[in-house]
């Protein structure tokens, strides 16, 4: 089996859109959390969100490209352009024939989406562009990308709600890890801050209308955000060959199923991905200094992720830095743990622990050590980064410093 490294990082989302402003953005704790700007915000119960500010995709797509790309397509095509230029790869022949690209997301064009919506049923329209199919589909991203990068092996995209990104990620390294492909592009998108995206979300009362603060005993629910983080993922002797520079070495990953309920996360589930990842890396407990957490600042979602560490750590937990930078970007659902796996390679290269913002009172029921408000250095050799997904999907990436 081939190991697996990741030489080439990109993104954009509320905090920055690139990687070097991102983790300075998360080494000082910035919040990219703020007031909503779209049309009829005032009809919204929920006004905030992490917004991705100050883009110009005019400036970065031409009028045949915008015709074609969802913001969420843009934002991975953005984060894809800046992995790739650090990988250092440029893809043609047998390179290009075997390798590919698996991304994350739920959405899909949810911005599409509501737009035509607006057009048809509040406009009175009878017509829509003929692009709006391949415009809103949930492959369109993971498409644009093999068509601009020349990839021809597999290429695929991966949908399992707020998981939907370590899913994909799992999928690459297992295409590379198996000898299947020299290189994946991976990582996940989302864009669902949108008038419709936001009024779907609020049905389901686990949105806060002030902040995420996760953790903190006063927590009232997540934040959306959105964006894009996008990986090289490569075979390590194809990356050493060329001298190309490793940001870290993908261990090993696990998923489990809750089957148990749509919405209710299970401790039993996070705690066997959680446990399994440890295995496939073969990482002991007392390897692991840090865990991205999934953290969504939700009562149910982050007394079980912190019973489910203690499970699987053990009274290694209480050693354990446990973080949630969802409280700074948001919640990217789809996108969420592409976005999170950049904290873990700062923590991995930098020594640099991205706090929980947001922190303010304790919870007996989050008795970990949350890192809370301010970034902390460290020197950890091994993370992890959790996601749990409605549905009871859940999917854990292993890390390790090369």
């Amino acid at each position: 089996m081939k190991r697996v490294v990741i030489t080439g990082a990109g993104t954009i989302n509320a905090l920055a859109h690139n990687v070097p402003d991102t983790l300075k953005a998360m080494a000082e704790g910035r919040c990219g959390i703020g007031a909503l700007v779209m049309p009829d915000v005032e009809r919204l119960a929920v006004q905030i969100g992490a917004q991705v500010q100050g883009f110009e995709p005019e400036s970065l797509f031409n009028r045949q490209q915008l015709s074609l790309y969802d913001r969420f397509t843009q934002f991975t095509l953005i984060a894809a352009r800046e992995a790739v230029a650090q990988s250092g790869l440029s893809f043609s022949g047998e390179l290009a024939a075997r390798s590919g690209v698996v991304l994350g997301n739920s959405g899909g064009g949810m911005t599409t989406l509501d737009e035509n919506y607006r057009s048809v049923y509040e406009e009175g329209k009878n017509r829509v562009h003929p692009f709006v199919v391949p415009k809103l589909m949930n492959n369109a991203a993971a498409s644009h990308v093999s068509m601009e990068f020349n990839l021809k092996g597999p290429s695929f995209t991966v949908a399992s709600a707020c998981a939907s990104s370590n899913h994909a990620m799992a999928q690459a390294f297992q295409m590379v890890h198996g000898g299947i492909a020299p290189v994946m592009v991976t990582g996940g998108s989302e864009s669902m801050l949108c008038f419709g995206g936001v009024k779907a979300w609020e049905g389901l009362r686990v949105m806060s209308k002030d902040a995420c603060r996760p953790f903190s005993a006063n927590r009232n629910g997540m934040v959306q955000g959105e964006g894009a983080g996008i990986f090289v993922f490569e075979e390590y002797e194809h990356a050493r060959v060329r001298g190309a520079e490793i940001l870290a070495e993908v261990a090993g990953f696990a998923m489990s199923s809750d089957a148990a309920d749509i919405v209710m996360p299970s401790k039993q589930g996070a705690a066997r991905a959680i446990s399994g990842a440890l295995r496939d890396a073969k990482l002991n407990r007392e390897d692991v200094g840090y865990i991205n957490a999934h953290g969504t600042g939700t009562a149910a979602n982050d007394k079980t992720e912190c019973a489910a560490v203690a499970d699987a750590f053990g009274a290694q937990a209480d050693k354990l830095m446990i973080s949630s930078t969802k409280s700074m970007h948001g919640h990217l659902i789809g996108g969420t743990g592409a976005v999170e796996l950049l904290a873990c390679i700062m923590a991995l290269r930098d020594g640099i622990i991205a706090p929980t913002i947001g922190y303010e009172e304790p919870d007996p029921e989050c008795a970990l050590d949350i890192v809370p408000n301010e970034a902390r250095e460290a020197k950890v050799s091994a993370v992890l980064s959790n996601a749990f997904a409605f549905g009871g999907l859940n999917a854990v990436i292993a890390l390790r410093k090369l």
